[in-house]
């Protein structure tokens, strides 16, 4: 039958959208100005890609060390527009991914729509089943992290592409000039599908499936007419496997050979699907990192036989009952890639995840909702909506801060190692340096061999002034990862600081071999230069830290000083009259210039930068020494002589 066959009258077909449209807006406004989080630093704030949007090739080609943009070129696009748009305004970009899933919601409305108008006994109430349903799915709690952590756009954008490929199937059955239209758009969603989410691949099976139950009633009779289409969709996964080939195992963390071997990983996802499974039902505790632990066979045996019971019922159910089969094998299907025998080696179980699958749950609930309720499903269905609401708008609360996030994760959590680093990184950020120290041990308890952590730890030590033990632990994390090139630079600092020379001067060179666009490693490396009477040497690398970050006052100021001393004075002048101009309520910065003026001979232009550094100080003696030195100098200039 066709997906557009059969009509019904009742409510205006406009009404539900605007309901949802209402629903996602209310629900998420609170979570619209939360900052970046989790991931979020390393797909948006340290992802150069994103910084220009012209040559297309560079936003479509997202860094290997991007987290959720790795491999995912249309994600990164978007967020390039983002950037283009906002810079670094997180408002944006949460607006962007609110307004994304608010769309999705509104495909997988008119998706259900025309499905439920296949089924004869369901077609009379498929208005109002499509609307409770994609309500019910776009208020959901489990979707939170979806939404509100910006880098799982690649979830949002992956599920849209999926339900739009299935929904201009959907279009196709109509006939009509239009078929093939729709077909090419089926083809081009699916394509930038794959380019957002890994997940997309499964497309092409579940339209197969969709098309032999609600529409032809067979593969052979879905597959005859129409293999054409089939193949086409078939070939976006040679587009995938390019992607997948140039992600270098998405920076390392999915695949195998990586720690985590195929029967770990199974047994963990038995938990994992278990996990899954009850949020749908009872949103509670959502946890927005639970680690990468593994599972043991002892511990989740009969989570085991739970999930392997439920396969063979769906297997058994696509052919005797197709429907039910068809809502279990978008459960299964959809999760395949990320809860198998793959390693997802960072997070072996995540809420996000559930985008698409929570779809299928909420359709088997509703079913069975009604008929518990009959005509009491929209009152009993609006209900249960609202109060999924509520739990998605306090949720979206625990975003509002890294710390408020953090401090909920670990008492989730409480083994996962990377949330206690997180929950320290928060600490840190709020100066509450003796927590944080305590939240970095307890992450080394659970994970002695944790770089990272071992990095925090000692940059939280410094601050505390244990120098000594912070050194340590830098040493701790280069020697476990000789690659961190932020740890080779604070070691160096520290190093500094201690007076170690050539040891603080060969990490910051290291630094440099791993990054050579560390701005803050060559600016250092500059300050070590300079400090030690070298400052030729000092002055190409603090101009290489300018090129990097042209925004600095205080790199315009060491260059202006490295250069007073290598007697470019003129040189000089000018950066220091561009660090004032870039920070002018500094009193020592408009000294320093008043005195560079000074040495170029010009006091007349001297004389009121000296005056200002001690207006904004007053009690700035050196500034009162040299402003009456310029003075008493100037006015001997312009006596006039006998």
């Amino acid at each position: 039958m066709s997906a557009s066959n059969t009509h019904q009258t009742g409510s205006p077909r406009w009404l539900w959208a605007v309901v949802i449209i209402a629903g996602v807006f209310a629900v998420y406004a609170n979570s619209i100005s939360a900052p970046f989080l989790f991931d979020d630093g390393p797909a948006i704030a340290h992802n150069p890609t994103i910084r220009s949007l012209w040559p297309l090739w560079g936003p479509l080609n997202p860094p290997a060390t991007g987290a959720g943009v790795t491999g995912r070129p249309v994600v990164n696009l978007t967020l390039a527009v983002n950037y283009a748009v906002g810079g670094l305004d997180v408002n944006g970009y949460r607006a962007t991914n609110i307004a994304l899933h608010a769309l999705t919601a509104l495909i997988l409305l008119g998706l259900l729509r025309r499905t439920l108008r296949c089924v004869p006994s369901l077609a009379d109430r498929a208005e109002m089943g499509a609307g409770l349903a994609a309500l019910l799915w776009a208020v959901h709690p489990l979707l939170t992290e979806s939404v509100v952590c910006v880098v799982q756009r690649n979830e949002v954008l992956g599920g849209l592409f999926y339900l739009l490929t299935l929904y201009a199937f959907t279009r196709t059955t109509d006939g009509g000039a239009r078929a093939v239209t729709w077909q090419i758009i089926a083809v081009a969603a699916c394509l930038l599908g794959v380019a957002s989410k890994e997940i997309v691949a499964t497309a092409p099976l579940m339209v197969l499936l969709y098309d032999r139950t609600f529409v032809a009633g067979s593969f052979a009779a879905a597959w005859r007419p129409r293999k054409g289409f089939y193949l086409a969709l078939a070939s976006t996964w040679l587009v995938l496997a390019w992607l997948m080939a140039g992600n270098h195992q998405r920076g390392s963390t999915v695949g195998f050979g990586l720690g985590m071997s195929s029967w770990e990983y199974l047994l963990t996802q038995c938990r994992a699907l278990m996990v899954y499974l009850q949020l749908a039902l009872w949103p509670h505790p959502l946890i927005v990192d639970y680690g990468s632990e593994v599972g043991r066979f002892g511990d989740v045996w009969w989570r085991g036989l739970v999930i392997v019971a439920s396969l063979i019922v769906t297997v058994w159910a696509l052919w005797r009952r197709p429907i039910w089969g068809f809502a279990g094998a978008w459960f299964f299907v959809i999760l395949a890639p990320s809860s198998s025998i793959v390693p997802l080696t960072t997070q072996t179980i995540a809420e996000h995840r559930m985008y698409l699958p929570l779809i299928a749950i909420i359709a088997v609930m509703l079913a069975a909702l009604h008929r518990i309720a009959g005509r009491r499903t929209v009152v009993a269905g609006s209900l249960i909506a609202a109060t999924l609401a509520v739990v998605t708008v306090q949720r979206n609360a625990d975003y509002g801060s890294a710390l408020a996030l953090w401090s909920q994760t670990v008492a989730g959590a409480p083994t996962n190692a990377r949330a206690h680093l997180n929950f320290g990184e928060a600490l840190f950020q709020q100066e509450n340096y003796a927590a944080a120290a305590a939240a970095f041990e307890t992450a080394l308890r659970l994970k002695p061999t944790y770089a990272e952590a071992h990095y925090n730890l000692g940059l939280t030590q410094v601050q505390l002034g244990q120098r000594e033990p912070g050194i340590g632990h830098f040493e701790a994390a280069v020697r476990l990862e000789p690659d961190y090139a932020v740890a080779h630079n604070d070691l160096g600092i520290a190093l500094a600081q201690s007076g170690r020379i050539d040891a603080a001067q060969a990490h910051f060179e290291t630094a440099l071999q791993l990054r050579p666009d560390f701005a803050g490693a060559q600016y250092n490396l500059g300050n070590l230069l300079l400090r030690t009477e070298r400052p030729a040497k000092a002055v190409p690398h603090y101009e290489t830290a300018l090129k990097l970050n042209p925004g600095s006052a205080e790199y315009h100021s060491n260059l202006a000083v490295a250069l007073m001393q290598t007697g470019r004075r003129t040189e000089a002048v000018a950066h220091y009259e561009t660090a004032v101009n870039l920070t002018p309520s500094s009193p020592d910065l408009q000294l320093s210039l008043a005195l560079a003026l000074a040495a170029n001979g010009r006091l007349s232009d001297a004389i009121p930068h000296a005056r200002e550094a001690l207006r904004l100080r007053p009690d700035f003696s050196a500034a009162r020494d040299y402003l009456s030195a310029m003075e008493s100098d100037l006015n001997r200039m312009t006596e006039p002589k006998p």
